[in-house]
């Protein structure tokens, strides 16, 4: 599943909306997600977008890595699967 992205180094204001409109300019986007601190609610300035497919998603990719969204240059690739942090393992 290569329709997952990271998005990084997002403006602390920006809403999901926000980065489903910039990113629906590409394609249909199935989801968009800010991650924020459990705590404060805080943005922590970075999240993910699903599109709905992989070549919308490499479409995401070209058109808006490295380039200014809110006031930031965003950083856009393909999500990494979450690892698990089991005893002995690296």
């Amino acid at each position: 599943m290569k329709n997952k992205l990271y998005v990084g180094n997002l403006s602390y204001q920006m809403s999901e909306s926000d980065l489903e409109a910039a990113f629906g300019n590409f394609g249909t986007v199935q989801s968009a997600r800010i991650i924020t601190d459990r705590d404060t609610g805080r943005s922590k300035g970075f999240g993910f977008v699903e599109m709905e497919n992989d070549d919308q998603a490499q479409e995401c990719i070209e058109n808006l890595d490295g380039k200014e969204l809110s006031g930031r240059n965003i950083r856009v690739n393909i999500a990494q699967d979450k690892r698990t942090n089991k005893p002995g393992r690296f």
